[in-house]
């Protein structure tokens, strides 16, 4: 199938080029200056298979192109280093046709060898280059058998087995294209020697703080209007205000309710948001009783007033939750109508159960604030008020990190536990089937933490992964949603939006549900 009408496409609007600010009618950008943006964290690497944090990955993307991407107009797939592409009839074999011309910051000219190494140093740990601290290169190549050179110009990618989302992962920063030269020559150095074909190129690397880009200028799009472009670490958010208000900055993000109010009363100063790829939820362990009771699983759901919590925790900057994943996706299933509140509904079903006194159990809180919940203690106080007044008597408790945290509910040592999830990637497959499908409802790894397993479901998952259109694959992924809201393995609770906070004097920043801030596009009046 050709790129003109791509296997999967995107039907809902996914980045918007956005003009902040409140530029004069008819200004046209204008090219030079150096845009700083402050940061809650430190940017750890600059090596695609090795980038994990939002932070490393907002900078990888400004560094390396992939061969296809999201356009910022119209939110669809369309090529970029690769300008076609086939899929064969067994929708195992992708070839894609690269584009001609276009050399990497150190001036080695980009082709299909390029594409083969980038890859199977992430696929092959035998590879000399392999990463030690491989990052998401499991979304992408744990289903690819081989990449291969067809000719200069054209590669082939083999599949496993049919998986229908393939295209989408290809999206993402860890399948940034690396130039070989580069990583063969500064080796374990690589991550902070990158090099890579897209709009920005390194200047200087200050121990991961301050790292600052400056334009390609042999990028093969139009290249960009900034001169350099700055990522400084300011951990607190009312420093990076301080900042902001002062000039010393020009964009923030990790902007909480206090101080998007300060943004919106200083007159230099904008904000913008866009509906993000996220969930936020509370998962419960089917496998532990009284969890593997699906009127318990109800009644909790029918006891959390979501309302409340986007209200008064989250100042109206999100969305309740009703399926796994965020309308902004295609495939979202509007007929569900998601558990109320209703508090004497939740009684009823616990004595159904029997639990009419209720019972005890524990409820595990985020142990520092994520992207999707800046407020966990508030958050697990308010929930636990909820389900005490239907008499689940949730005791908080966490663990000491958030690295541990996340393996404890691995090893399913929870009964009720708050988590989160952000997407790589526009595709259902990238929340059903990492999060609720029995393949990842494994003791010790994968993200099913409510170790649902249900074989309709799974069937539904496989059979959507292999279905070649969209479509199609629609129909199977709303069924499959049916069947979660049914189960109730989790509390869903929100969709949070992202937000950045900006100067007036800031333009054209391309705002991304991924985060992936884009910058191709900015200018300063």
């Amino acid at each position: 199938m050709k790129t003109g009408n791509p296997l999967i496409l995107l039907l809902t609007i996914f980045g918007i080029a956005i003009a902040y600010g409140t530029a004069v009618a008819g200004s046209p950008p204008v090219y030079g200056g150096t845009l700083v943006w402050g940061r809650s964290a430190k940017i750890n690497t600059l090596d695609p298979a090795t980038g994990v944090s939002e932070e490393s990955q907002t900078a990888i993307a400004a560094i390396y192109d992939t061969l296809v991407r999201y356009s910022d107009e119209t939110g669809e797939l369309e090529p970029s280093l690769a300008v076609s592409w086939e899929i064969s009839k067994n929708g195992k074999t992708w070839v894609f046709n690269l584009r001609r011309g276009v050399r990497f910051h150190d001036g080695n000219e980009f082709d299909a060898r390029a594409v083969v190494f980038s890859f199977t140093r992430q696929m092959d740990a035998a590879h000399p280059f392999y990463p030690s601290n491989i990052g998401y290169a499991k979304y992408i190549f744990d289903m690819v058998e081989r990449v291969y050179e067809i000719s200069k110009f054209k590669v082939g990618i083999r599949l496993k087995s049919p998986y229908a989302p393939f295209i989408h992962s290809l999206t993402i920063p860890a399948a940034g294209i690396v130039s070989p030269a580069a990583v063969k020559k500064w080796k374990n150095q690589y991550h902070i020697n990158p090099v890579g074909t897209g709009p920005f190129r390194l200047e200087k690397w200050e121990s991961g703080e301050r790292v600052a880009l400056i334009r390609n200028e042999t990028f093969w799009r139009e290249r960009t209007f900034l001169d350099r472009l700055v990522y400084k670490t300011i951990v607190n958010s009312k420093d990076r205000l301080m900042e902001l208000s002062t000039g010393s900055i020009k964009v923030m993000d990790g902007i909480g309710p206090g101080e998007l109010d300060t943004i919106k009363r200083n007159n230099a100063l904008d904000y913008s948001t866009t509906s993000g790829l996220n969930v936020c939820f509370i998962t419960m362990n089917t496998q532990s009783p009284p969890f593997d009771n699906i009127k318990v699983r109800q009644a909790a759901n029918y006891a959390v007033n979501k309302a409340k919590i986007v209200k008064l925790l989250y100042q109206g900057l999100a969305e309740t939750a009703i399926n796994p994943f965020p309308p902004n996706i295609w495939g979202y299933n509007h007929d569900i109508k998601g558990y109320e509140y209703n508090p004497e509904k939740a009684k009823a079903l616990l004595k159904e159960a029997g639990y009419p006194n209720g019972f005890e159990t524990t409820l595990l809180k985020l142990p520092v604030p994520r992207f999707y919940n800046q407020l966990p203690d508030q958050t697990a106080h308010l929930v636990q008020a909820n389900l005490a007044a239907v008499g689940i008597r949730a005791k908080i408790s966490t663990f000491k990190d958030w690295k541990t945290y996340r393996s404890m509910l691995q090893k399913g040592k929870h009964q009720m536990a708050f988590y989160g999830w952000g997407a790589e990637y526009k595709d259902p497959d990238y929340f059903l089937y990492n999060l609720l499908d029995s393949d990842n409802a494994v003791i010790g790894k994968g993200y099913n933490f409510s170790f649902f397993r249900n074989r309709e479901f799974h069937d539904l998952i496989i059979k959507a992964q292999e279905t070649p259109i969209q479509s199609q694959r629609e129909v199977l992924y709303k069924k499959a949603q049916v069947i979660v809201h049914e189960q109730a393995p989790w509390v869903p609770l929100v969709h949070s939006r992202q937000i950045l906070g900006f100067h007036k004097s800031v333009h054209g920043i391309i705002l991304d549900p991924r985060e992936y801030w884009g910058f191709q596009k900015a200018w300063i009046k």
